[in-house]
């Protein structure tokens, strides 16, 4: 499957979700941030992946903190894209 087209589907799966939000509750989810020690194990893994030098569990980790962290990106642009409505409206 295509990054885009899991992308998507992702999408498509959290609208209901955000249809739903609250001020307080699209203001957290915009404010969400890695720790720093989740960033800089982040950070590890991406350099040593760029690298060639993961283990399969590195990788396997490294996927999931990725998935992750676009999961978190999607959620925030939705409740971004709620707040800006409801200020408009």
């Amino acid at each position: 499957m295509t990054e885009t087209v899991a992308s998507n589907v992702m999408d498509r799966v959290l609208d209901p979700l955000s249809r739903n939000l609250t001020v307080e509750a699209a203001r957290i989810l915009g404010a969400l941030r890695l720790d720093d020690a989740a960033q800089a194990r982040l950070e590890e893994l991406a350099s040593r992946n760029t690298e060639g030098q993961l283990t399969p569990e590195e990788r396997a980790e490294y996927e999931a903190w990725v998935s992750a962290c676009d999961l978190v990106g999607i959620l925030q642009s939705k409740a971004q894209a709620w707040l800006n409505h409801a200020h408009a409206g």
